[in-house]
């Protein structure tokens, strides 16, 4: 007689969450001065849960100047009045969590707004003070800045103020940087996690952790390749990025989080670091670790030519992580710091190596085939949501909309177009607020339709995409999504996953008895004795031949089940087109 079988062990819920960003100053505006807030967010609940996330993370809706749009703040403790307040925010983590969708925030460590209170005192202060031990105030060189440094957003990484001293910015004049080193500092990152995590927050994706930490010294960068931008020379700095100092904040972070899990039965709290690690999956490794993030994005994907031998480099690489070191991914296609995916795979230059540049800001220009880029998208999302880890959604993704690359110049609020005379355009495009109804009353359904004009305007046509035309469509992009999500559930589980050798031309990954196929390529491709051995479940493209895989399609086959509930074979849950 034998025992009873052991249940195999549950896996906390971040480990396979589809996770939805809403960026919340386009999302939906409740009140009609055309910025998105909070009630808006509440007032679309219903959406995502039919969309089927598991989570919902909330870009920056800390009190802030704005001058970044958030990620300047002023009060890690509170909510932006143009988004709500404290009440609002706890209106909308209990209204989410009646629809089984938690919340998770954006922390910004690295820097603070010029306008938060200690660093208006550090100024204030003068020179050596306990005020200004808080940042990185330093005596300059005759009249030049301390050092050579660059800043993400273009121009030097330093600023002087009125009695000569110079403050870093990594990023911008008005984001100084945090000095973590200094006691009152940690202390207050330790009281800020807290206090959300009180509120009911489930995690935080943390913003910019590479630079956090730098070389006490601040010595001189050595020179950079020729023709390095600025963003290039900041984010390759040895002194100020991926430093043991940063690595020492984290792990504190990581100790305060266990306790408090520990502490509160139940919760199962996430931390996820956004730390741009282009094709280094041994540096993602550092942060990625038992006593640093539980997470932290793999970015390979998003930034990959559409090509099959980079896809499977990139995806690769991660799997081999979670095999070899027990990390899971953090999956994404797109954010709110790059291109929209359609537009980014709809370029003529989409499958050329050459377009790869390693920058989430930066991009190789080329003709925009919207169509082309659609059918790639869904077929990358469609491949991405088949793996292990947890998956990342952008706002507006499951709408397939694209970036507006026309918005015109004097609606531009980046900084990094602003800080770059227009060298690079910026991040406005793909923060343009959603539509939600066709009619274009309230900037399509976006605000009130007597609210006033949104923040970013909306290209005319717009309404083509909108979220209640295509929820009619059966054969819509959210349609789609939608059952993708569906079958992900049901089909997408474990994390017994490699790449399967199936053809050159096409990425294949098996998972449990579902595999995998992407083909992004512009001709159909033959998948073997693939489709004897199963049922297709998920096509992104109907196939014009019997046993090939479209062009620019992902398929998803599942070996017969004799518990299915159709008799033997899995449900067939989308074939869109």
């Amino acid at each position: 007689m034998t025992g009873p079988t052991a249940s195999p062990p549950v896996r906390p819920w971040w480990h396979d969450a589809v996770v939805y960003q809403v960026y919340v100053r386009s999302f939906a505006d409740s009140d009609g001065d055309g910025i998105g807030d909070l009630d808006g967010v509440r007032s679309r609940l219903d959406h995502l849960a039919g969309l089927g996330v598991e989570a919902i993370w909330l870009n920056p809706c800390y009190p802030s100047p704005q001058r970044d749009h958030g990620y300047d703040v002023s009060d890690y403790c509170s909510i932006e009045p143009a988004y709500g307040d404290l009440d609002t925010f706890d209106r909308l983590v209990a209204d989410a969590a009646a629809r089984g969708i938690k919340v998770l925030m954006d922390v910004v460590p690295n820097h603070c707004s010029s306008e938060h209170p200690w660093f208006r005192a550090a100024l204030e202060a003068g020179p050596g003070s306990p005020e200004r031990a808080r940042f990185f105030f330093r005596d300059g060189v005759g009249d030049e800045p301390p050092n050579n440094w660059r800043a993400v957003f273009g121009g030097s990484a330093w600023t002087r103020v009125d009695d000569g001293q110079w403050y870093l910015g990594t990023f911008s004049p008005y984001q100084p940087d945090w000095d973590h080193t200094h006691p009152d500092v940690a202390d207050h990152f330790e009281q800020v996690l807290r206090f959300w995590f009180d509120r009911g927050v489930e995690g935080f994706r943390v913003d910019a952790v590479p630079p956090v930490g730098k070389a006490p010294e601040l010595p001189d960068q050595p020179p950079g390749p020729p023709g390095a931008t600025d963003e290039e020379l900041a984010l390759s700095n040895p002194f100020a990025t991926f430093r043991p100092e940063g690595h020492a904040v984290w792990r504190r972070w990581r100790r305060l989080t266990d306790r408090y899990v520990d502490e509160h039965p139940g919760r199962e709290i996430v931390l996820v670091a956004e730390a741009y690690t282009p094709r280094r999956p041994d540096l993602l490794l550092e942060y990625a670790r038992p006593d640093e993030f539980h997470q932290a994005f793999a970015f390979d994907v998003l930034l990959s030519p559409w090509r099959a031998s980079e896809l499977r480099q990139a995806v690769g690489d991660q799997l081999m992580l979670l095999h070899d070191e027990g990390v899971v991914p953090t999956w994404t296609l797109s954010n709110h710091d790059v291109q929209r995916t359609v537009t980014r795979l709809g370029r003529a230059n989409a499958t050329d190596p050459a377009s790869y540049t390693g920058s989430a800001l930066r991009y190789v220009d080329a003709p925009v085939d919207l169509e082309l880029g659609r059918r790639r998208a869904l077929a990358a999302i469609a491949f991405v949501l088949a793996l292990p880890g947890s998956v990342y959604l952008y706002q507006g993704e499951e709408l397939g909309l694209p970036d507006w690359l026309d918005l015109p110049d004097v609606a531009r609020q980046d900084p990094v177009f602003l800080r770059t005379a227009g060298a690079f355009r910026g991040r406005d495009g793909c923060r343009v607020p959603l539509p939600w109804t066709a009619d274009p009353a309230g900037a399509h359904g976006f605000s009130p339709t007597t609210g006033a004009a949104p923040w970013l305007p909306q290209p005319d046509d717009w309404g083509r995409w909108a979220a209640d035309a295509q929820a009619a469509d059966p054969d819509s992009t959210l349609a789609t999504y939608r059952a993708l999500l569906a079958a992900r559930r049901r089909f997408a589980t474990g994390n017994d996953a490699r790449l399967v050798d199936l053809h050159p031309d096409l990425v294949a990954v098996r998972r449990g008895r579902l595999v995998a196929v992407l083909n992004p390529t512009p001709e159909p491709v033959r998948v073997g004795d693939l489709l004897t051995v199963g049922d297709v479940v998920v096509a992104t493209e109907r196939s014009a031949a019997r046993g090939t895989i479209a062009p620019d399609a992902t398929i998803w086959v599942a070996a017969v089940d004799a518990t299915s509930p159709n008799g033997g074979g899995p449900a067939r849950v989308a074939s869109p087109r």
